[in-house]
């Protein structure tokens, strides 16, 4: 094979890689919901399991890109690819550990009765992995307006969370046997919210991608870790 033919295979398998990444972080956020929502710790344990080969595919993903950059000095725009792929990797990443997150914050209240039913945090995943799903879509297509438009959606997600934290927060207030469930309920809504900020930095790179511009889009303020997820 002709060594440029192979170069801008192994750049395809490269992204393609990247994509079957995000399709198991996607899973793994529709999961650990549902071990939520289930009171299924089994399931939750398993989301928690299988975050270490999410952790397996960043690192190879990141081998290949120091390997293709070191022996085929990739054009800028080709570079730029290359980078963009890099960074949504470590995103991805970061985004499964937050769902494993909230897998262990699953576990912790498998044994517990339920709070309330489950309505608007199963709204937030819905819209944060639609969010992630899109904003791949966007990758391929190269498109910068469908990028910072999915990044607009994070006051979404931040105007759920709200809304969650004072409902719980009346539980709380009425219930006082309510704080440690409500608590760990919390703690869901903040991982799914850094989860969207996650995604709101992937769409950066897609506008550096396209315009070769770097942009820093608006971002939640509330950055503070919780228990059972990452910051």
């Amino acid at each position: 094979m002709d060594p440029r033919a192979a170069y801008h295979e192994a750049l395809r398998d490269l992204q393609g890689q990247m994509l079957a990444m995000a399709q198991r972080v996607e899973q793994a956020i529709a999961r650990s919901i549902e071990a939520l929502k289930q009171r299924d710790a089994d399931l939750a344990r398993q989301v928690v399991a299988e975050d270490a080969t999410i952790d397996r595919q960043r690192y190879e993903i990141e081998e290949r890109v120091v390997a293709l950059i070191a022996t085929q000095q990739p054009t800028a725009g080709d570079l730029r690819t290359i980078l963009a792929i890099l960074h949504i990797t470590v995103e991805l990443e970061r985004i499964a550990d937050y769902a494993e997150g909230v897998a262990k914050l699953a576990i912790r209240l498998a044994d517990q009765p339920p709070l309330k039913p489950l309505i608007d945090i199963p709204r937030m995943a819905q819209q944060v992995t639609s969010m992630l799903h899109r904003s791949l879509e966007a990758f391929l297509a190269r498109d910068a307006a469908g990028a910072l438009a999915i990044a607009g959606e994070d006051d979404e997600i931040d105007a759920l969370k709200e809304q969650v934290y004072r409902e719980l927060l009346t539980y709380m207030i009425e219930d006082p046997t309510t704080i440690t469930r409500a608590t760990y309920l919390i703690w869901v809504t903040h991982n799914l919210e850094r989860m969207a900020d996650r995604v709101t930095n992937i769409c950066e790179r897609i506008v550096f991608l396209v315009t070769g511009r770097l942009e820093e889009m608006g971002q939640s303020s509330a950055h503070t870790s919780a228990p059972g997820g990452q910051s």
